[in-house]
């Protein structure tokens, strides 16, 4: 079987990034507009100042934004954009989704572990040809092959109660506030399935998200992703299919990371923001004059409950993690 060429590869690479951007901001744009089980509060009242109530997550440096007395009029064209894990939330999302999954016994051990050989073969080994490089694609969120997707919002809500409404960081929630008491709207961006990306942005009060997208048909999942996993490059293909989509100036609009896998999408925006920081994005973020904010305690370069290969939006890490888990 022949290899792609490196050309050939990065300009596949390429084509389902920017596939995977579209379809989340399809997605988002959908559930903004016809909320669901998954977005049952309108993100408008939301925006309004009727915030879910914020858990909080350890000491930071920075305080809670007070809301203000009154909305301030809409402003249809600035919006702010966060990611998800080591940003808004302690550790990955994925990973706490994938151990509750495990705790609920969604999972053989054989599964997890066949999966995470797939997923680890691909990012690792470096060793893909055409027919693995598309067995990836096709087997990105295998796991859940099979369940509906109320299935998974459902459980996905029992999850974010149980694993991650305390790993909030109050500082980055703060700032996400910041824009909203604006008049700004407020959007996560994450690899984190997109059902969950939801969830979560419900949850805070936010505006919606851009998550990772799994192809359903007639609500059941097909185990395939459409283009993608939301990561890098997708994610400014995303923020840019949305900004069209809404009609926002992205020059007018701010982006907050903890990595530096998501510069692209912090070069597509006005105002980009390190928030905790890996030593790469600090670097970038020094010389391109970004504003940091470090919410952490201890030693600033010190990642939170996260592996590097889950900074890279790997789901494969998180699996596998999820495995190590289980057999504990």
């Amino acid at each position: 079987m022949s290899r792609w060429s490196g050309k050939d590869k990065s300009q596949e690479l390429e084509r389902l990034a920017e596939m995977a951007g579209e379809a989340s901001a399809e997605a988002a744009v959908a559930m903004e507009q016809a909320p669901s089980a998954v977005l049952t509060v309108p993100a408008q009242e939301l925006a309004a100042g009727e915030v879910a109530p914020e858990p909080v997550a350890g000491p930071e440096e920075a305080g809670r934004a007070e809301p203000p007395a009154a909305a301030a009029p809409p402003d249809l064209t600035a919006a702010a954009f966060f990611d998800v894990d080591n940003t808004m939330m302690m550790g990955a999302s994925i990973f706490h989704f994938v151990r509750g999954l495990a705790s609920r016994n969604f999972f053989t051990t054989s599964d997890l572990a066949g999966f995470a050989w797939q997923q680890l073969k691909f990012r690792v080994g470096g060793r893909e040809n055409h027919d693995d490089i598309k067995s990836h694609r096709e087997k990105g969120l295998s796991f859940v092959a099979g369940r509906t997707v109320q299935e998974m919002v459902d459980v996905g809500e029992e999850i974010y109660d149980e694993l991650m409404a305390e790993k909030i960081w109050s500082g980055t929630r703060a700032l996400a506030q910041m824009h909203l008491d604006a008049g700004q709207r407020v959007w996560l961006v994450t690899a984190t399935p997109v059902e969950l990306a939801a969830i979560i942005s419900r949850r805070l009060g936010l505006t919606g998200a851009l998550g990772t997208v799994a192809e359903s048909v007639d609500g059941v999942y097909t185990g395939r992703l459409v283009g993608d996993l939301l990561h890098g490059r997708a994610k400014a293909h995303a923020v840019r299919a949305l900004a069209a989509r809404e009609g926002l100036n992205l020059r007018r609009c701010t982006a907050y990371s903890d990595s530096s896998n998501d510069i692209p999408m912090l070069s597509a925006v006005g105002t980009s923001v390190a928030v905790n920081p890996d030593s790469g994005l600090r670097e970038v973020a020094r010389a391109r004059g970004w504003e940091i904010r470090d919410f952490r305690t201890g030693r600033k370069a010190a990642k939170i409950g996260v592996p590097s290969v889950l900074g890279a939006g790997a789901v494969a890490g998180a699996v596998a993690a999820g495995l190590a888990y289980r057999r504990r």
